[in-house]
């Protein structure tokens, strides 16, 4: 069976429960981070083997995901997981992610934008970034960063086509471009 098709349901679910609280940053970095979790070998390992009893998987697999998203999993969210092990559906993780992203870009109530950093962002960062673009566009905001390290200092924004450029490296520039006109 195709992967998407077993992620579908699954997808919607979480879509349905992230609408009703708004939690729609907080699932998509626990699938996200998860989906990155199972490209590990001895995690995939860990979790097929009859050996291992589905409370350590569960407990390995949400220790890894507290320890990366520094917060604890919400009762939803455990509950998944423990779901995804219940019914050997880890390999549909990936497929879950992306189809849950394409259903958050998909409604009016959610903005995706893509930040660009010269360093890696730190939570309170994230949180001001998500925070002021909520504000501004008066909508639930979900943030993906990447790092460039050409940049020097700053963020660029990215919302599709719209570029905001709040970088060290375009303000030089533009001052480089000014210096030039005036002389």
């Amino acid at each position: 069976m195709e992967l998407t098709v077993i992620a579908k349901p699954y997808a919607n679910a979480i879509f349905e429960l992230a609408q009703q609280d708004k939690s729609h940053l907080q699932w998509k970095m626990v699938l996200d981070t998860g989906a990155q979790l199972l490209i590990d070998e001895q995690l995939r390992k860990l979790i097929a083997s009859p050996d291992v009893l589905k409370q350590d998987k569960l407990s390995t697999i949400k220790a890894l995901l507290k320890s990366i998203l520094a917060r604890e999993l919400s009762e939803h969210e455990a509950t998944f997981i423990g779901m995804l092990l219940d019914n050997n559906r880890t390999n549909a993780l990936p497929s879950i992610a992306t189809l849950f992203e394409s259903l958050m870009n998909t409604t009016n109530d959610v903005k995706m934008f893509n930040v660009i950093s010269a360093y890696q962002l730190s939570k309170p960062e994230k949180k001001q970034i998500v925070s002021d673009l909520e504000n501004q566009y008066n909508k639930v905001v979900s943030i993906d960063t990447t790092i460039d390290k050409d940049l020097v200092g700053g963020v660029i924004v990215k919302d599709g086509d719209k570029v905001i450029d709040m970088s060290i490296k375009a303000q030089v520039d533009e001052l480089r471009l000014r210096l030039s006109i005036t002389h």
